[in-house]
């Protein structure tokens, strides 16, 4: 039996949208450079204050049509207040082999004596070289002066991946990339001390096997879809499958390669609900899409001992029809040829955000898909992306729903 939806929590990927975690872009996107984007998973060095617009513009959309928006920065700040909090932060911002004993000393040091709203800010944002009060040891006086001490997060702005919420329970996630392990431990921090989520059950946890938000999709009360390739790994998947298992979340967990390429390094960047029973996919990958069906062998009592039964590999669409119980599954058909379909899917043209069912944000830029799902009966909230996009993620990647109504 399937736990009930909760006040906080969601059981699909399209029930109506009534909370959402945001991040608004800030500080640490200006500490992108040429040299160091690509370390730090973006593409390009965007124009921030555009950047800023636009994600202002996604949030107002959000609002008009009654959903409240929470900023995941604003939570951190009241979270910090919290003695405990600070310490566990602080802790994990300078737990850095680069640093050394000394430098990692003042470095602590300097973050303990700021204020709840500056310590958020510069967990946020980095410590620079420059930045640092009174440093000193061998590896500050080694370090180039754009070296950061405490690296920036400029993927935060990414919420979808560093949790996701199953039923009325929260999976903090293990994300993949060195340069986002320390979102989980803000996303984490949140979660566990502020009052908004008191309470609140984790499902997941950041010491565990690889796995990330935005190859998670809910595709019907107790069914859930894990894209496994270049973020979340074959052990995440099992993992997650035991445990949603376990505590009566799901009753069938679908796993689904997908090509470890950035372009596609996660589930929802090829696919996303925006019905009930429809999915927009990247027309290139829709037929060879396979999934191995997971389910529990006994009823489950523990989290990480469930013996699994494994079906397949089958058609994924195939798969998702039977495990939702519907006789198919429609897939949105773009009619894209395949230089148009390549370009909008790298500009995130399947990364969209249901609001409800037949109701999904999109990047305007991604015309021929929009014209595509506005022709399958689904109304496209279109949001400028120019400078968002460059991170690779559109607007499911920016947004992680603490609530979503039932269906």
């Amino acid at each position: 039996m399937i736990a009930p939806a909760a006040v906080r929590g969601a059981t699909s990927e399209v029930g109506p949208l009534r909370t959402v975690l945001l991040h608004r872009p800030g500080a640490e996107l200006r500490r992108l450079t040429p040299r160091n984007n690509d370390q730090l998973l973006f593409d390009g060095v965007p124009w921030v204050r555009r950047a800023q617009e636009e994600h202002d513009a996604f949030a107002a959309e959000l609002g008009s049509r009654g959903v409240e928006v929470l900023y995941l920065d604003r939570l951190l700040a009241e979270v910090l207040a919290d003695p405990a909090a600070r310490a566990e932060l602080i802790t994990a911002a300078v737990d850095d082999p680069r640093l050394g004993a000394t430098l990692k000393r003042t470095a602590a040091a300097h973050l303990a004596d700021l204020s709840p709203e500056d310590l958020a800010r510069a967990l946020v944002a980095g410590v620079a070289h420059d930045e640092l009060p009174g440093a000193r040891g061998l590896s500050w006086e080694l370090m180039a002066r754009g070296d950061f001490v405490v690296p920036p997060l400029p993927n935060l702005l990414f919420t979808r991946d560093s949790s996701v919420w199953v039923g009325d329970q929260v999976a903090v996630t293990s994300l993949a990339m060195p340069a986002r392990h320390r979102e989980s431990t803000i996303t984490a921090a949140v979660y566990a001390h502020h009052p908004r989520f008191a309470g609140a059950e984790q499902l997941y946890d950041a010491s565990l096997e690889h796995l990330e938000g935005g190859d998670v999709l809910l595709l019907a009360p107790g069914v859930v879809a894990v894209g496994v390739g270049e973020r979340t790994t074959p052990g995440g998947a099992e993992r997650l499958a035991r445990r949603v298992f376990a505590r009566g979340l799901a009753h069938t967990v679908l796993v689904v390669p997908i090509a470890q390429q950035r372009a596609t390094m996660h589930l929802d960047t090829i696919a996303t609900m925006v019905d009930v029973d429809a999915m927009v996919v990247y027309p290139a990958v829709a037929s060879s899409l396979v999934a191995w069906t997971v389910t529990a062998d006994v009823t489950p009592d523990d989290d990480d001992t469930t013996d699994l039964v494994v079906r397949g590999p089958a058609p994924f669409l195939e798969a998702a029809a039977a495990a939702m119980g519907i006789d198919r599954l429609r897939v949105i058909d773009t009619g894209l040829d395949p230089v148009t379909a390549e370009r909008e899917q790298w500009d995130d043209g399947n990364n969209t955000l249901a609001l409800a069912p037949r109701l999904a944000v999109a990047y305007e830029r991604n015309t021929v898909t929009n014209a595509a799902l506005e022709a399958a009966g689904i109304e496209v909230v279109r949001i400028s992306g120019s400078e968002l996009g460059s991170g690779r993620g559109g607007p499911r990647c920016m947004s992680c729903p603490v609530r979503r109504d039932p269906l």
